[in-house]
């Protein structure tokens, strides 16, 4: 098992890593809308989309992966009202490719954000 950390995303805010690889798989932890000076973007869900987009494509790239080989995503969000804003901010980022993702609204999210975004990439 290697530990991923990458000074381009937000470092956790808890006892876990921004990613861990095991065999050729990444895992990464949910990401929220935190840059990676640790402050929060407290703009509308398209602001923290993004946010949450470039913290996964950071930690992605320092496994030596890339958003193309993602295979599965977990979107957890405070409000299903927001999943067009999100889905348009998410589809851009991943253009043609389309990975496996389930998408859930939840009670709460770490520092009360619309979105976390979780991710499966293989490495291979």
């Amino acid at each position: 098992m290697k530990i991923i950390q990458t000074p381009n995303a937000p470092a956790a805010i808890g006892p876990y890593a921004q990613g861990v690889v095991v065999g050729n798989m990444l895992y990464t932890s949910g990401q929220i809308a935190l840059r990676p000076d640790g402050t929060l973007e407290e703009g509308d869900i398209v602001a923290q989309t993004k946010q949450v987009m470039t913290n996964l494509t950071a930690i992605i790239q320092q496994a030596g992966g890339e958003l193309s080989k993602v295979v599965k995503t977990t979107v957890y969000l405070k409000n299903l009202d927001d999943f067009a804003a999100m889905n348009a901010v998410y589809g851009d980022a991943f253009g043609k490719h389309t990975p496996a993702r389930s998408t859930v609204q939840v009670a709460k999210l770490p520092r009360d954000v619309l979105v976390e975004i979780e991710a499966i990439v293989d490495l291979s």
